[in-house]
């Protein structure tokens, strides 16, 4: 199998590499057009603020390129949030995958979101063996409103989508690579999902 990070300049690229090796899978850096149109499998990783990843994006032509694939996507983190509309984070233009906008905490909450929160109302094969209310590790001060294309569900403040599917799009607001056993569980799904 081949599986492609997508090297941009704004991801958290080295624990997600270590987490796939964990499971047996060598996955490739890459920010060439070709070599991520042909893979089989394809990580969008995003750890920063939101405008200057997006304009890494279009930098490199990734940004035409993305809501294009065909095979399975997994947007983490901001990966995910950049796959949606926008972001009130440095009122960024999104991928517009996800036809959902990304919102910020109030001040009425500690910003940003770190550390263990729960994950329930799982929709999807990406959580087979997966239990309700699961542990994941997330660090965000931006949240995706819940949607119909939510698949997973936390609450900080208030409820939001920690988890979106659309078609051959996945994105997951909080850190597989982070979340322990579970977490790597969900990686493996990944690789295992039909298209």
């Amino acid at each position: 199998m081949k599986l492609i990070i997508i090297n941009y300049g704004a991801g958290n690229i080295k624990s997600i590499q270590f987490a796939f090796k964990r499971l047996g899978v060598e996955a490739i850096l890459s920010n060439n057009i070709d070599e991520i149109r042909k893979a089989d499998r394809v990580i969008f990783p995003g750890v920063g603020e939101a405008s200057s990843a997006m304009k890494m994006l279009k930098k490199s032509g990734l940004d035409k390129i993305i809501p294009t694939l065909k095979q399975p996507v997994l947007g983490i983190c901001l990966g995910m949030q950049l796959m949606c509309n926008s972001s009130e984070e440095g009122n960024t233009k999104g991928l517009g995958i996800f036809n959902v906008d990304v919102k910020r905490f109030s001040n009425a909450v500690k910003v940003p979101q770190m550390g263990w929160n729960v994950i329930y109302d799982l929709k999807s094969d990406l959580f087979k063996e997966i239990k309700d209310k699961e542990f994941m590790y997330l660090v965000h001060s931006f949240y995706v409103e819940n949607c119909v294309e939510s698949i997973a569900t936390t609450d900080y403040e208030i409820e939001y989508a920690s988890a979106l599917k659309k078609d051959n799009f996945y994105g997951v607001q909080f850190h597989p690579e982070k979340s322990g056993v579970e977490g790597s569980k969900i990686l493996e799904n990944f690789l295992k999902l039909k298209v």
